[in-house]
């Protein structure tokens, strides 16, 4: 994958940081995402996506790690204005239409790669911002005034990976950037119930799968959420592909000892999609 040349050095990024305002820590959201046209359409999903947005202060950056964006290798979109990318296919032509002009920051992204110290990661140029990020974001922030950088999911590498690289970023936080994974907790596809999918029922074993991630959520007890290949069988129908699943794994990994979460939009879809979400933190 090409990389973007970047000549700022560390202390012109430093001095960067520096003048971002005190925002305080910031929280950090997993959004499940759903559906492409949750983007254009209106409903209880999108509705809490905007008071999750009015619920905290208005950040002055946004990393989104995101289902859709997997590559051999760690990389974050390092251009100053990410295209809008319409990944999906069978959609009306409005959602098509759809454009989120979101800035980017090749700044954030630099300090991101410099953050991290698990693995070399990559400054990208040509990805720009998936439906897992914009379509949720588009909700939040429709100005599309606040900058937008993403975070790739290396395939290739194990859940307790991700965890531990997650935490590397944590100092992002403290300097007013958003951190969102975007995924489902439960998604498998190959099951979906076409003809229910306006219909807010579960599975069993989607029911099953779900219920057991919220206690060990909610209890803090992240080990068997790491550890999900090893749960049983409600969790490999719920999670046939790590890829939707992962941007969770992103976000519990920066939740502080004693700090609160909740859940919200938690709701099954369609026999085999969830769409629960949670916010970290209180800001």
């Amino acid at each position: 994958m090409p990389l973007l040349s970047c000549n700022m050095n560390l202390k012109d990024l430093d001095k960067m940081t520096s003048q971002m305002s005190n925002t305080g820590k910031m929280p950090v959201l997993f959004l499940g995402h759903g559906s492409p046209m949750n983007a254009i359409e209106e409903n209880e999903f999108v509705q809490g996506f905007r008071k999750v947005g009015r619920e905290i202060q208005k950040p002055n950056a946004i990393l989104c790690i995101s289902a859709h964006w997997e590559t051999h290798g760690t990389y974050v979109t390092a251009m100053q204005n990410p295209r809008t990318i319409h990944d999906f296919g069978g959609f009306p032509q409005a959602l098509f239409d759809v454009q989120y002009p979101a800035p980017g920051s090749p700044e954030l992204a630099k300090e991101t790669q410099q953050l991290i110290t698990a693995t070399q990661v990559g400054l990208d140029d040509k990805w720009g911002l998936d439906h897992g990020a914009w379509s949720v974001v588009r909700h939040m922030y429709p100005e599309a005034d606040i900058p937008v950088i993403q975070m790739s999911i290396d395939y290739s590498k194990p859940p307790r990976y991700h965890y531990e690289l997650a935490q590397q970023i944590h100092q992002l936080r403290e300097k007013g950037v958003l951190i969102i994974g975007s995924g489902n907790m439960v998604h498998n596809l190959r099951r979906v119930a076409w003809e229910r999918l306006n219909d807010a029922f579960a599975f069993e074993w989607a029911h099953e799968a779900n219920e057991k991630m919220k206690q060990y959520i909610l209890s803090g007890d992240h080990q068997p959420l790491i550890d999900f290949k090893s749960q049983g069988t409600a969790f490999n129908l719920a999670i046939p592909t790590p890829e939707h699943y992962l941007p969770l794994l992103y976000a519990l990994a920066l939740k502080e000892e004693n700090e609160p979460l909740s859940l919200f939009n938690d709701k099954p879809v369609a026999g085999s999609l969830t769409m629960t979400s949670l916010k970290i933190g209180t800001h």
